[in-house]
């Protein structure tokens, strides 16, 4: 037992997204679907970012913090659909070791940089709409790249440990994977040594990352929602909600999702619920984040008229 205890593992089997063959065919189908729109928008961010270097009246914080949600989309479903697809493809769901490894930190590295992306994006709203006269003076450039900065860097610490940690522990007993990817918390059972250890790391980041990252959302909108009642004109309110909808539209899906995923009673847990719940969050999510914030703007619309119809 010692012995295939210590024997380093080449590959796991993901179990897939669904355990019943003849669905196969048509899951690829549909992903793959997905996954283009999901590629064709993001690719109309990137559009967007040069857009914003073209015409000045897109250097504004809200678009600053809208392209780096735009890179953390592409990444989140690009570093696990593509292999997903191929899985579909050839009904042979395996992944390489160092696939796994690679794939498990970027998901980490772009999941927690979401969270706090969209708190910063939260922040942004509140002095918009609350502090107007004061909106240049404190969303600085410099204070703009500390909020984005600042969760990069968090998230690629927490994504090295946790990666570290799991990888460098004994594997023992099955190579199966009870997922479509490669996560930290199907990966525990596997483990022969530290995953106590490692499980409790998990619950105390997650429940970090998730706690403080609604609380900021859950202030600034409660102080944006006095500051709009208090006001006496009913077309400044509007304007108001117009300014933050997007992104409570964005917020609400994201974290409903997730809460749905992480506080249900593991009596009402099944594979085909925590699977879709799954797919949701990390494809279907990052394809309408880009359509909510940039193909219904009607700043972008009328810069692209600007710079191409001259």
């Amino acid at each position: 037992m010692e012995q295939r205890n210590l024997t380093r593992l080449s590959e796991f089997i993901l179990v897939g997204i669904t355990d019943h063959p003849e669905l196969q065919a048509p899951l690829f189908g549909l992903f793959l679907i997905i996954y283009l729109i999901s590629t064709i928008t993001v690719v109309g961010n990137l559009g967007l970012i040069l857009l914003t270097k073209v015409d000045s009246r897109l250097h504004t914080p809200m678009y600053f913090f809208i392209r780096h949600l735009a890179f953390i989309d592409l990444g989140d479903s690009t570093v696990i659909y593509p292999k997903m697809l191929v899985n579909l493809l050839i009904s042979q769901n395996t992944i390489s070791y160092y696939e796994c490894v690679t794939q498990m930190a970027f998901y980490i590295l772009f999941i927690i940089s979401e969270l706090f992306i969209l708190s910063a994006m939260a922040y942004d709203r509140y002095v918009a709409i609350c502090r107007p006269l004061l909106y240049n003076v404190i969303m600085s450039q410099r204070l703009c790249h500390v909020l984005v900065g600042i969760p990069y860097v968090y998230s690629a610490f927490q994504s090295l440990m946790l990666t570290s940690k799991i990888f460098t522990s004994t594997f023992c007993g099955s190579n199966v994977i009870s997922h479509f990817y490669c996560d930290n918390v199907p990966l525990l059972p596997l483990l022969c040594s530290n995953a106590h250890e490692i499980e409790l790391l998990i619950i105390v980041f997650s429940a970090l990352n998730l706690i403080s990252s609604l609380l900021v959302l859950l202030i600034s909108y409660i102080l944006i929602l006095t500051a709009v009642f208090q006001m006496n004109s009913a077309e400044g309110r509007k304007k108001a909600f117009s300014t933050c909808g997007s992104h409570l539209t964005v917020v609400t899906v994201f974290y409903g999702t997730l809460l749905f995923m992480y506080l249900r009673p593991k009596s009402t847990h099944s594979f085909d619920t925590d699977m879709m719940t799954s797919v949701f969050y990390t494809l279907v999510i990052p394809m309408l984040n880009p359509f909510i914030y940039s193909l219904r703007n009607k700043e972008v619309k009328n810069a692209f008229n600007r710079v191409f119809k001259k």
